[in-house]
């Protein structure tokens, strides 16, 4: 569920994952640094070589525009892990959207959104907020069926349509294998300075997640608690046929990956 790449006519890269992004590589000012901006929502921590191989930009072009995110507070750089570094030298710098950066994109109706809530809470109590989240989490992934089967391919490919669909609802949503299971990773919550007011929401999607996957899920991070993300565990585990035959199946195998807070 990454940054698809293409190669436009002049043989340069180009990403797929918005419309917007497609043009960037003209040379046009704002275009570019708004696919870097993409780019470092959707697969941040990323590197400069990384952005620039992504999007077919030279290196120091690239950094120009980091350093400008980053003098305007929307960017933050840190060093690689060393368990993340390649060859030898200096770790590499990993950059990522700050929370000022994330609120660029975009949090449309924010404080009309948290005051009809609140109007709602008084009406109808925690209950009808509750149900509210529930039903606006029904409306993002509807049309998508609870698994069919618990095996770990079932289960995973569960994972993928709905991250598909909250990454269609504008989560910037994502998916990656970690150890004996998988995340689904949101990069952006279009409601999260409400949803700071309001963790139902957050409980909801929760919920539907363990609805649809028929399995134990686990919040690791939200970004309406300052995380660079929201981090959910889905473990790739086949359930048992029956109460009476006990369970052989094994964990999936699975790229060993940071989890929790690194999602982003």
């Amino acid at each position: 569920m990454g940054l698809r790449t293409d190669v436009d006519g002049t043989g340069r890269k180009t990403t797929g994952a918005r419309p917007s992004a497609g043009p960037a590589v003209t040379g046009h000012e704002g275009q570019t640094r708004a696919a870097i901006v993409q780019l470092l929502l959707e697969e941040g921590p990323i590197t400069a070589t990384a952005i620039s191989a992504a999007l077919g930009l030279a290196p120091a072009g690239v950094r120009r525009h980091l350093d400008a995110l980053i003098d305007s507070g929307q960017a933050r750089a840190s060093r690689s892990a060393p368990w993340q570094q390649k060859g030898r030298g200096r770790p590499a710098k990993q950059y990522q959207l700050t929370a000022a950066g994330r609120g660029t994109l975009g949090h449309a109706y924010d404080d009309l959104a948290g005051a009809a809530i609140r109007q709602l809470g008084e009406i109808g109590g925690d209950a009808a907020i509750a149900e509210f989240a529930r039903k606006r989490v029904r409306t993002i992934v509807d049309g998508i069926e609870p698994v069919a089967g618990h095996t770990a391919p079932e289960i995973e490919a569960k994972v993928e349509e709905i991250a598909e669909a909250f990454a269609d609802a504008g989560f910037a949503a994502t998916t990656r294998q970690v150890g004996a299971g998988v995340q689904i990773c949101q990069h952006h919550c279009p409601v999260a300075h409400v949803a700071e007011e309001f963790p139902q929401l957050c409980d909801a999607e929760l919920d539907a997640f363990r609805d649809l996957l028929g399995t134990h899920v686990q919040r690791l991070a939200t970004i309406a608690n300052g995380d660079c993300a929201c981090t959910t565990h889905v473990p790739l585990i086949a359930r048992p046929t029956n109460a009476s035959t006990p369970s052989a199946a094994q964990p999936a195998a699975g790229r060993t990956n940071d989890s929790g807070r690194s999602a982003e």
